[in-house]
């Protein structure tokens, strides 16, 4: 049964490839997301626990927010959440979550999803680099909306511990969602599929020799 299924995805795999990239590259990305699910509340209890809550962490500072004050683009400052922006200890989880996830997406979507032979330092190089503008993006959409989103959970509807633990899924939703539809593209520049060239036949070999 399971030889017949991997026979069928085989062959259409190969008649609808870019679809069958996209279906794959859809289910693995949930996937890692729900791992990003688990790590994240897990990281933020262990740096929770520290002085790093405590330590600010607002960094590249670009315009105004709509009240008036300095809008950063990485903007954690220090105190538990929802009064504070949870400090240094936030920004770590969140980061350390999306790395480890990215790392295991990289391979996962490379062999699995788009079959990639090409150049691994190549395709990891331009990744790193995705990544990193990715991570500006979303940490610079964050400060639209994770503040609002931590205070209705936690003080509006009172929800206490148990709300801040669905902040950390939403949020972390959100910035699942927006790798996910920057990298496909990404993806199927940087894991490129070559044809592999037959090998070239020794001049001379399977002729019959001369009597």
């Amino acid at each position: 049964m399971l030889h017949r299924i991997r026979e069928a995805w085989a062959s259409y795999y190969e008649r609808h490839t870019a679809v069958a990239q996209f279906i794959m590259f859809f289910l693995l990305s949930n996937g890692v997301t729900v791992l990003q699910l688990f790590l994240m509340p897990a990281f933020r209890a262990v740096f929770d626990a520290t002085s790093l809550v405590d330590a600010n962490f607002q960094v590249l500072p670009v315009g105004s927010n709509v009240d008036g004050s300095q809008f950063y683009v990485f903007d954690y400052p220090a105190g538990a959440l929802p009064e504070g922006g949870g400090g240094l200890a936030y920004f770590l989880a969140v980061e350390i979550t999306l790395g480890i996830a990215q790392v295991i997406n990289f391979f996962l979507q490379r062999n699995v999803t788009f079959r990639s032979n090409s150049s691994i330092g190549k395709a990891a190089l331009w990744y790193v680099i995705a990544y990193i503008v990715i991570t500006v993006v979303a940490a610079a959409a964050q400060g639209f909306y994770k503040a609002p989103i931590y205070r209705l959970l936690i003080t509006t509807w009172n929800w206490g511990g148990t709300g801040e633990t669905i902040a950390d899924v939403v949020t972390m939703i959100i910035n699942s969602a927006i790798s996910f539809w920057v990298f496909f593209p990404i993806f199927r520049v940087i894991f490129k599929r070559t044809p592999e060239s037959a090998p070239t036949p020794v001049e001379g070999a399977g002729t019959p020799a001369s009597e």
